[in-house]
């Protein structure tokens, strides 16, 4: 097995792990396995082609969704709510 694959299972088993953490405790693992992501999937093109990184990409964005569509809104300037979990507590 290439050194690309393995870092490939290695992240998708990181990123399984930090989304069993509480909301709290997501973002800084969550924000290296985001910004890992292209760089590794860059890697992965090299040595094995494109439709490893469709495969890759499709995987990244399933896990990373609620992040993407908030970075998404925010950069179309659309209103993007917090979760409810981390919003400042009202007083």
């Amino acid at each position: 097995m290439s050194w690309s694959l393995i870092l490939a299972c290695l992240w998708a088993i990181a990123s399984a792990i930090t989304a069993m953490l509480p909301m709290r405790r997501q973002y800084l693992p969550g924000v290296t396995l985001l910004v890992a992501a292209p760089l590794l999937l860059a890697f992965l093109g090299y040595q094995h082609g494109i439709w490893l990184v469709v495969l890759g990409l499709v995987a990244a964005a399933s896990m990373f969704r609620n992040p993407l569509i908030y970075f998404g809104r925010r950069a179309l300037g659309l209103p993007a709510p917090l979760p409810k979990d981390i919003q400042e507590p009202e007083q």
